[in-house]
């Protein structure tokens, strides 16, 4: 089993001397991947329930801005040679697809082919209002824009004609270096994400799922798959445990499932007490998870 690293990356805490430790001192402590989130505005108050806490609230304030996803991991791109660099996730049906396959095409470029796209519909309708975006049926939206981004980065001239977005004949360059294009991992837990994941996706992004739930859902995946004629071994499974908790007893019982990646947190305010923080996971998670 492969330990990646979930990084809140927010303000004040991420300077450039912190972003640049937590790539170096990751990779060099055997993690196999570091997540950047996405939110572009958070709100004081807001009337959508976030779906991983109990109160409905995201456990983070206005105040503390999440840094742009694809920002962040070109600065870490720049900090490292081997580690994977994943966008967990971006809210695709938010953004508009030609600058977001832009974006990802330049980090996968930059990071000679590292990056994996962790994609989902979002939770927040507040954000959509924010900027400019329709929050009704954006899973059929975000299926249509990763159409588009894919004639982006797989055609030599692209060009797409749906529902949702027109794209005329046009050429974007640079193409990612991975071929046909980065993994995309559908992040959300339902089985409309996992019917997602079999239809298009190389990966499956779960958060905030207990360990005694990844059977269960597990083969609900495998069953959709199969429809598709496709196999587990066509998507790569990783799961974070988020606020569930995180020590050596749980990552063992996380590997016992059978997933591919346990990605655990990374919280630390400063860039000393992180390299702790990580020191610490190595120990603990990173390493058993070599050996067994």
């Amino acid at each position: 089993m492969d330990v990646g690293l979930f990084a809140p990356l927010a303000n004040p805490w991420a300077t450039p001397e912190y972003l640049a430790t937590l790539g170096s001192a990751a990779e060099e402590r055997g993690f196999h991947s570091i997540w950047a989130a996405e939110h572009v505005v958070l709100f004081d108050d807001y009337a959508s329930r976030y779906p991983y806490a109990v109160d409905g609230k995201i456990p983070a304030g206005g105040e503390n801005g999440i840094f742009e996803p694809f920002t962040s991991l070109a600065f870490l791109a720049s900090h490292t040679s081997t580690i994977r660099l994943g966008t967990g996730i971006c809210l695709v049906p938010q953004r508009n697809p030609v600058y977001t396959a832009k974006e990802a095409a330049a980090v996968d470029w930059l990071s000679q082919g590292r990056l994996d796209f962790g994609v989902g519909i979002g939770w927040l309708a507040e954000e959509f209002q924010a900027v400019d975006a329709s929050f009704p049926r954006r899973a059929d939206r975000c299926r249509e824009y990763l159409e588009v981004m894919r004639r982006l980065w797989c055609d030599p001239i692209s060009e797409f004609h749906g529902e949702f977005y027109d794209l005329p004949a046009c050429r974007q360059y640079p193409k990612p270096v991975q071929q046909p294009h980065p993994p995309i991992h559908f992040g959300g837990e339902s089985d409309a994400a996992l019917r997602r994941v079999a239809d298009i996706g190389q990966g499956w992004y779960g958060f905030s799922v207990d360990p005694d739930a990844i059977p269960e859902r597990m083969s609900a995946l495998e069953r959709f798959l199969g429809e598709r004629g496709r196999q587990r071994d066509d998507v790569y499974v990783s799961i974070c445990p988020y606020l569930l908790g995180q020590d050596p007893e749980k990552a063992k019982r996380y590997a016992d499932t059978g997933i591919d990646q346990l990605i655990v947190m990374a919280f630390a305010p400063t860039p000393e007490s992180l390299v702790q923080s990580l020191d610490q996971l190595a120990e603990t998670i990173v390493e058993p998870a070599k050996v067994s």
